[in-house]
């Protein structure tokens, strides 16, 4: 994969730095369009202070400006629109629509991200025939027919976030460094209970899903980094939750019950962090059993002071957004691949109590 800032010129953030924040309603049934709906979010989870990627121009026609025939549509089809990730990632998806001059579809099951709920989305999306789609699946397998189907039919296909298998017919896919985070969750976990070389720890893992390509890369780093470095430190059971907090809530209850020397929990994504919050708080563990969550999801940002979260590890959904929106109309507008690259890692950012208050307000999600 390429970073990001060998990606694109400087301009970095197009869509930071506005206040006003316009989201639609979302609906499974109907979904929400929009060409001009949101203004961009205030802060931007890559764009650490040390080092800020950055993505502005690629020098294509449609990102130089050039404008797209009147009617052009993207579809953009996600797992789960209740996920404050998914909320923030509208931001970013609107303002660059709007910039564009398009219309954008925006879809997805109101809750559950599995791949039985997003399938027939997809399918349904794709026989209004849009100008481009933005998919991200909900499982790499599943989701590859919907994904081919479309690329068959003359729809080019950006992945954002997770990805199909076989991407050989995708103009790109963009995402977090979802490996790196596991690694750096790991580190985060350790340092919180006070690792020490020849003890042993208890810790456990929440997921969204069993096949989530960010959710598999994240628990692969995860568990590498403890291997490496952590030997100490055994993963006692995973569970998962499908984008609910209120599962992950339970799954996370359960575990306290059946560990009652559990020293660590990992929460694999925004949602499972907020499940996993609720719980410890409702058994009065916090400070007691270290959590590590992923995703700057605003209230769970509060609760990192208040001693609930150990870190959280930070992405840039708007970011994301903007860009497959920019790759999609070079292609559809601009009619040019020229300088897309395939493949686009943007770096993450660990938010802890040391994080100074300004860069916690730089890192929520705006939703």
């Amino acid at each position: 994969m390429y970073n990001l800032t060998s990606r694109r010129a400087a301009g970095a953030l197009a869509v930071a730095g506005a206040a006003t924040l316009l989201l639609a309603a979302c609906s499974s049934s109907s979904g929400s369009s929009s060409s001009s709906s949101a203004a961009s979010p205030a802060g931007s989870a890559a764009a650490s202070s040390a080092a800020a990627p950055s993505a502005g121009a690629s020098g294509s026609p449609a990102a130089a400006g050039a404008s797209c025939p009147s009617g052009t549509t993207i579809a953009f089809v996600m797992g789960a629109e209740a996920d404050p990730f998914f909320k923030a990632m509208k931001v970013g998806a609107d303002a660059e629509a709007q910039a564009k001059g398009v219309t954008l579809v925006w879809q997805g099951d109101p809750s559950v991200y599995s791949p039985a709920t997003q399938i027939p989305i997809v399918d349904k999306v794709l026989a209004t025939k849009p100008s481009g789609l933005v998919l991200i699946p909900t499982d790499p397998s599943a989701l590859q027919p919907a994904n081919d189907q479309a690329v068959a039919a003359g729809i080019p296909v950006v992945n954002v976030d997770t990805h199909v298998n076989d991407q050989s017919k995708v103009t790109s896919w963009i995402t977090g460094d979802n490996n790196d985070g596991g690694a750096k969750a790991a580190d985060a976990l350790a340092t919180a209970i006070g690792y020490q070389s020849g003890k042993s720890y208890q810790v456990v893992v929440g997921l969204t899903s069993p096949t989530a390509t960010t959710n598999t890369a994240r628990l692969a780093g995860f568990k590498a980094q403890l291997a490496a470095k952590y030997p100490g430190i055994k993963i006692m059971d995973v569970a998962y939750s499908q984008s609910q907090p209120s599962v992950a809530n339970t799954n996370v209850s359960n575990w306290l019950t059946k560990y009652p020397n559990l020293n660590g929990i990992f929460a694999i994504d925004g949602t499972n962090a907020t499940g996993a919050a609720a719980a410890l708080q409702a058994k009065g563990l916090t400070g007691k059993v270290a959590l590590v969550g992923y995703d700057a999801y605003p209230q769970n940002v509060a609760l990192i002071k208040s001693g609930v979260f150990t870190a959280l590890i930070a992405q840039d959904p708007a970011q994301e957004a903007k860009l497959a929106i920019d790759d999609l109309t070079q292609v559809i507008c601009g009619k040019s691949t020229a300088g897309i690259q395939k493949a686009v890692t943007i770096p993450n950012v660990v938010l802890d109590k040391t994080t100074s208050a300004a860069d916690l307000q730089k890192y929520t999600y705006v939703q």
